[in-house]
């Protein structure tokens, strides 16, 4: 049992060399956070992030044992790589899959070209495709009474990014909203750590149990069945409840 544990802890080891290395050599910065760790070019700041838009592909298929040090030179071939963030499980150990943020959309669509099925190591054929920009998040089952500067200082309380909220006002009362809300972020990377944030336990706001999740429909578009569904749902709840303590 314990020469297992030593050489867990010697691969481990082993790695962490390869990633001080990388940084030295690169000067990029690694930081691990929130179930993923990211490894920043120097020149991104927030203005550049924000400025960015179709530059994110996807890469899929890596082997669990495959870091940094191997998938950036590889993602480096097609332009200048600006960061990667590889997904890790509870263990520390990664997922298998990275999002790898390009300095613009053609050097992406580039990347999709070029390394869309070829070999990370003799017999792993990685997936590189581009990754969905959405910046929106859906928000159901929101307390009805509430403005969107409500909403703008609550979620704000918790919450990093959020460029605007768009609000619908009920066919049948327009002072109150129709139970949901579509939030924006400034970016797709603010919105995926809000969406991870929210969804692992309940969410409430004002006491209100909401349904969270991303916002496929644009604002103004009809909203899914299924959704309405789930809104239509939250909404009873506390009628339900109330009713069963008469």
């Amino acid at each position: 049992m314990s020469e297992e544990v030593k050489l867990d802890l010697d691969d481990e080891c082993r790695v962490t060399a390869r990633l001080l290395n990388l940084m030295k050599e690169t000067h990029y910065e690694l930081i691990q956070e929130n179930g993923q760790r990211r490894l920043t070019a120097p020149e991104l700041t927030p203005e550049i992030r924000s400025s960015i838009k179709g530059a994110e592909v996807f890469v899929g298929r890596l082997p669990r044992d495959c870091y940094e040090d191997e998938i950036m030179p590889m993602l480096s071939r097609a332009g200048r790589l600006l960061e990667l963030r590889l997904m890790l499980d509870f263990s520390g150990t990664t997922r298998g899959y990275a999002f790898a943020l390009f300095e613009n959309s053609r050097v992406a669509r580039k990347a999709c070209e070029m390394l869309d099925g070829q070999m990370i190591r003799s017999g792993h054929k990685i997936g590189v495709v581009k990754s969905i920009d959405n910046c929106r998040l859906f928000f159901g089952g929101v307390p009805k009474d509430k403005t969107k500067a409500e909403f703008s200082e609550e979620l704000g309380k918790f919450l990093e990014g959020i460029s605007d909220i768009y609000l619908y006002p009920s066919a049948q009362d327009r002072s109150q909203n129709r139970g949901f809300i579509f939030v924006e972020f400034k970016d797709h990377r603010s919105a995926a750590m809000a969406r991870r944030q929210l969804i692992p336990g309940r969410v409430t706001l004002w006491d209100h149990e909401v349904a969270v999740d991303w916002a496929d429909p644009e604002p103004g578009d009809p909203v899914d069945d299924d959704v309405m569904e789930t809104v239509s749902l939250l909404n009873r709840q506390p009628a339900i409840q109330e009713s069963s303590t008469r």
